[in-house]
């Protein structure tokens, strides 16, 4: 799998880095509005120039005002998008000229060791005399660019993918990594502690401890991982606006979004939260193989029917993810957290999961034959035959007469049926149905 670089859009407010996002992405993700300070959540979307893929971050605006308080918080917001990106690109206003405020960014991308993109926007008429001020800021050649009319595009976006060297081409090494997230103070750090048998992030019983996604190589049973410890997920009116920790959250979906498989950790002392199950439910949006770890197993009283009550309640709280495969464990003691791993590898396996073209038409002719489409309108659904394009998630597309007659409960009794037949637990599973013209 490859890893996508990272693309940071920053600058000063109302510059136009939310209309070149939308632009590039191709929807309208960022609100666009001709007013300072518009955007304030952070935004990620895929992105494809030229054969490169990479992961673009529209940001809020860095506005350095002259108030003490606000600096220092200003400038740690700004020093944190230069860490998350391998590619920043500074938007400026070529209306306004060169600004103080853009000096003020332009200092602290300077003693970044990342490639810096320096872009004058809004030059509707394409005065490229107008970028020749720009050549002060020190961040090499200004890129004239008018979003609104597309002006410019494609020289910006080639100035980006050329700084991705070999780093856009090479494929992940051969250790499986498997990213740790849930809120804070749940116990990830003891886990990926007790792991790895030492201490190698820094454990507190202060939420919030993790702000970076650290990455740490090892071995288990002679095969490689990287386990990737996380910030803890707060909800997003709990992190202030502008804030460290709002960064931290981006790394951990970054986190997330290139993880083999991903640990959902709660914390089986407290009720499952509504956060839990967010988290839960972006780890399933995503398409990644999971494992439910309930850390601090410890903590709660148990009879014999303690651990299937926990089960059920996770059923019922996961119900768009019935598949989920969950271990109980203690970070403090030790119990059961070798299973984090064995549970992991299954759920990982199974998402790698190959069926031959033969065994699955057979499979989903069986289901048809046994539970036939329904017939809305009085227009019948019929199942052609199915592939298997892809895994890591498995993706299986049937073909059909017409695939606007597809129920969503026939979707799912057919997902059902290939879950039955294959070891699918721990991974969720894309169907996607495809029409095809029935020759004559």
């Amino acid at each position: 799998m490859q890893v996508k670089p990272l693309v940071a859009v920053v600058g000063r407010p109302n510059v136009g880095k939310s209309t070149f996002f939308n632009r590039v992405c191709g929807k309208r993700i960022s609100i666009v509005k001709d007013t300072p300070g518009v955007t304030r959540d952070r935004l990620y979307a895929d992105a494809e120039w030229c054969g490169y893929n990479f992961t673009l971050i529209d940001t809020g605006g860095i506005e350095l005002k002259s108030e003490d308080k606000m600096f220092a918080r200003i400038r740690a917001q700004a020093q944190a998008a230069i860490d998350i990106a391998d590619v920043i690109v500074f938007f400026t206003d070529g209306r306004d000229g060169v600004t103080a405020s853009d000096y003020d960014v332009a200092a602290i991308l300077r003693t970044a060791k990342k490639p810096i993109v320096l872009v004058v926007n809004k030059l509707d008429n394409f005065e490229v005399d107008k970028t020749y001020d720009f050549y002060s800021l020190g961040l090499g050649e200004p890129f004239p660019l008018s979003c609104e009319q597309l002006k410019g595009m494609g020289e910006v976006l080639d100035a980006i993918v050329a700084n991705f060297g070999e780093r856009a081409e090479q494929e992940q090494s051969e250790a499986i990594s498997i990213a740790l997230v849930g809120k804070p103070n749940v116990g990830k750090s003891s886990l990926v502690n007790r792991l790895l048998g030492f201490e190698r992030v820094i454990v507190s019983d202060v939420a919030g401890t993790t702000r970076d996604a650290i990455d740490t190589p090892f071995e288990y049973n002679g095969a490689a991982f990287t386990l990737i410890d996380t910030a803890g997920m707060r909800r997003k009116r709990a992190i202030e606006d502008e804030s460290i920790e709002d960064y931290s959250v981006m790394r951990t979906i970054a986190a997330v979004r290139r993880a083999d498989v991903v640990a959902v950790v709660m914390d089986a002392s407290e009720e499952i939260a509504e956060q839990d199950v967010k988290i839960a439910g972006f780890v399933h949006e995503e398409g990644k193989p999971s494992v439910i770890v309930m850390n601090k197993w410890d903590l709660v009283e148990k009879d014999a029917y303690t651990m299937d009550e926990a089960k059920k309640k996770l059923a019922e709280k996961l119900s768009f993810m019935s598949y989920f495969s969950c271990v109980f464990v203690s970070a403090e003691s030790g119990q059961r957290v070798d299973k984090i791993m064995d549970s992991a590898m299954k759920s990982y396996c199974n998402a790698s999961r190959r069926i031959s073209t033969g065994v699955l038409n057979e499979v989903v002719q069986e289901a048809v034959a046994a539970n036939e489409p329904p017939s809305p309108g009085g227009r019948r659904l019929k199942i052609l035959y199915a592939s298997q394009p892809s895994s890591n998630p498995p993706h299986f597309v049937i073909f059909c007469n017409d695939e606007t007659l597809v129920h969503f409960s026939y979707k799912r009794y057919l997902e059902n049926a290939l879950r039955r037949a294959f070891d699918f637990s721990g991974t969720p599973v894309k169907l996607t149905f495809r029409g095809k013209k029935e020759e004559a």
